[in-house]
Order: structure tokens, then sequence, then C-alpha cells
């Protein structure tokens, strides 16, 4: 419905007091059946900053405190809130206090799979290393440990191919 309203498929109409619509563009539009198709060519309307956010947001599943995406920005340079709030006010995220969470399991599913296999296991384990190396700075904070040792185990070894 959001789809057909932003491209002006259905809109509210003031004057007739009703929703209208135009039955026949929108049976001429090319609707994907799956629920995950729609949702990924959703997010690639994007921008690619925002995409881009939202696959690094997917690595830590359905939910993120805010801790954890300054950690990111400030540790690894990687700019996330503003994109991310963007994705909120398109309705992809939901933010609750200091939490970002995807509004449906899906779009955080279509998100992670926009990752190949290779380059998901590179970002977790460059996720989980900066999380890992800013718990060690800090020795009375260990908030961030038991996100940096899933994102590590999520890693696979396997994708450190050189001394980099």
């Amino acid at each position: 419905m959001i789809s057909l309203s932003k491209d002006g498929l259905l809109r509210f109409s003031l004057s007739r007091r009703r929703w209208v619509w135009d039955e026949e563009k929108i049976q001429s539009r090319k609707i994907p059946d799956d629920v995950a198709t729609f949702l990924t060519s959703a997010i690639f309307k994007l921008s690619p900053d925002v995409q881009n956010a939202l696959c690094t947001l997917s690595c830590f599943g359905a939910a993120t405190d805010e801790a954890v995406i300054d950690v990111l920005e400030t540790d690894l340079g990687v700019n996330l809130k503003n994109a991310l709030e963007y994705a909120v006010s398109e309705g992809f995220l939901e933010k609750v206090d200091r939490n970002y969470q995807f509004s449906h399991d899906r779009v955080q599913e279509a998100a992670y799979n926009m990752l190949g296999f290779e380059h998901r296991a590179e970002m977790h384990l460059k996720y989980g290393i900066a999380l890992c190396l800013r718990t060690a700075k800090n020795d009375n904070d260990d908030s961030l440990l038991f996100t940096a040792v899933n994102q590590i185990n999520r890693g696979n070894l396997s994708a450190i191919s050189d001394s980099n």
C-alpha cells in the first residue's frame, strides 16, 4: 500500500473524501509475488548509503543497540546514523529507546541476503574485532563483549585470506 501511495497510484482525495486509485496502472505494474523479492527491490530504490546501513545493521540481527552503531562509526569510520534515521522515516526500521530494530524480520532478511556469503563473513569478523577491541579498551564495560563474540563466531575465520 505504501509503495502504491509513493508511486501516486493510490491517494486520498480531499474533494471526494475517499481513497482513489488507478486500477489499470496498478494491474499493469509488476509486483513480485514473494515478499522478500518485493522488500529487496524496495531497498534497492534507496540511496547506496541507506542500503549499506541496512546491510550493516542486518549483520546484528533483528535489533541493535545504538552503542554498537557508535563503535562502528567511531572505530571503523562507517557513517550510519543519518542513513538509519532515514530508514526509520521510510518504515524499514523502528527506533525504540536506544535500539534500532527492523520493522519486520523479512526486511532484515532481505537486507542480509543482499550481501554475498563471503562478504558477510568478512563484515561479521571486522565488526566483531572492532567491538572486541573497544571492550578491551574499556576495563569497566563489557556490555559489547557478547555481541563481539557472536560477530567473530559468525565471521568464520576462513574469511581471513591474507595478512590484512
